[in-house]
């Protein structure tokens, strides 16, 4: 075990039982081991952001507060606004995160990494899962690039300072690291919306690629693939997480600002889906929607300035060519007025695949699968790539 002080071990100790918990199972004497070895605050930058608005947590100011959200099971975010420094009246946003403790060792143990194993990791972020697999796989098995290049000389310093030199490189995760090429484990700490074909290229067959999941409609899950003979990648999805999208697949689009413009005029109509049965809780179905539209958008606006209107779910494709927006007028459940425009009818398409859901027995995520082959096609698929995900267009 590293050496830490008491505050840090008491600490350390509480995690572990809490990850423990959270994962249903103790750890394997492999993870336990690195844990220990590789104590998580000493990755962590001296000011988090912590809460809904994001205020800064300083180690100096308050060192109580920062170890106790350092050895939260939560996501501690690490970096805003892409490492500027926002204008007083700029909103603050999330740009890099150390994921929450339990799902990092979550992804570790699915992710079935052995001693010798070459592995590339996608996003290092603060270093730490870096750290835990160049314990366990040994440093020189493990390459690791980062696109933020002040973040990939942080956890190259952090790293060091831990005895382990895995190889650390700034660059475009995106397209892998071909000089390493072929790996046993490929695994990103970013979701991604389309996995990239480097990723499979690059990985060995019978290697895996463990990678989490978004759609514009829904970011949740983990997508798991093993790579075939044939070059080709398939595997499940996994129920679990949520991750920072990877920079180079951000989309930055506004309702008003991108889409809606005044000469627009929209057809009306009316329907009985409850336009919350496609968002908020509805994870399983979200996800499903997601996959069948990939290329779709949803944001709520709870009480616009429009007469007998009480909140509005506008939906949009990512090219901002068609657009629909379902209002409720805070009195009835039972029916809801459509406006739609361009030459998609959105949400006619999220009814078909909201339908699509509840036929096959409403499945949650680890009923569906992903195929991507050499040159980044996707298939998705439910149950077995034999039955692919139906296009709702």
């Amino acid at each position: 075990m590293s050496r830490v002080g008491d505050a840090e071990r008491i600490a350390m100790r509480g995690l572990l039982d809490t990850v423990n918990q959270e994962l249903g199972t103790p750890l394997s004497r492999a993870w336990e081991q690195a844990f220990w070895a590789v104590p998580r605050h000493r990755f962590l930058p001296r000011r988090m952001w912590v809460g809904a608005e994001l205020e800064p947590c300083d180690q100096g100011a308050d060192p109580e507060a920062w170890l106790r959200h350092a050895y939260a099971d939560e996501s501690a975010v690490t970096q805003i606004n892409d490492g500027r420094v926002p204008h007083d009246d700029e909103q603050r946003w999330a740009s890099c995160s150390a994921s929450a403790p339990s799902v990092v060792f979550r992804m570790l143990d699915m992710l079935d990494v052995e001693n010798g194993l070459k592995v590339l990791e996608i996003g290092t972020g603060t270093g730490w899962n870096a750290g835990l697999l160049a314990h366990r796989a040994g440093a020189e098995n493990v390459t690791t690039v980062e696109v933020d290049a002040a973040l990939s000389a942080r956890a190259a310093s952090h790293l060091r300072n831990a005895g382990l030199e895995p190889t650390v490189l700034s660059g475009d995760g995106a397209a892998g690291v071909p000089d390493g090429a072929p790996y046993d484990r490929v695994i990103a700490t970013c979701s991604v919306r389309r996995v990239p074909a480097s990723w499979v290229r690059q990985t060995a067959p019978g290697g895996l690629i463990l990678t989490p999941w978004e759609t514009p409609w829904f970011c949740y899950g983990l997508l798991r693939l093993t790579v075939g003979e044939d070059g080709a990648a398939s595997g499940r999805f996994a129920p679990h997480g949520a991750f920072m999208l990877m920079r180079n697949q951000r989309t930055d689009l506004r309702i008003y600002r991108d889409v809606v413009r005044e000469e627009h005029v929209p057809t009306e109509s009316s329907t009985t889906v409850s336009p919350w049965s496609v968002t908020g809780d509805a994870w399983a179905a979200r996800f499903s929607i997601g996959l069948q539209l990939p290329d779709v958008w949803h944001a709520w606006h709870d009480n616009p300035d429009v007469p007998g209107v009480t909140s509005r779910l506008w939906l949009a494709t990512t090219d901002t060519g068609s657009w629909a927006a379902v209002d409720w007028d805070g009195r009835t459940d039972e029916r809801f007025t459509v406006w739609q425009h361009g030459p998609r009818r959105l949400w006619n398409e999220v009814e078909t695949a909201h339908d699509r859901w509840r036929s096959a027995g409403e499945p949650g995520p680890g009923r569906y699968g992903m195929t991507v082959d050499t040159d980044g096609n996707h298939v998705a698929w439910l149950d077995d790539p034999d039955h692919p995900v139906a296009a709702t267009v």
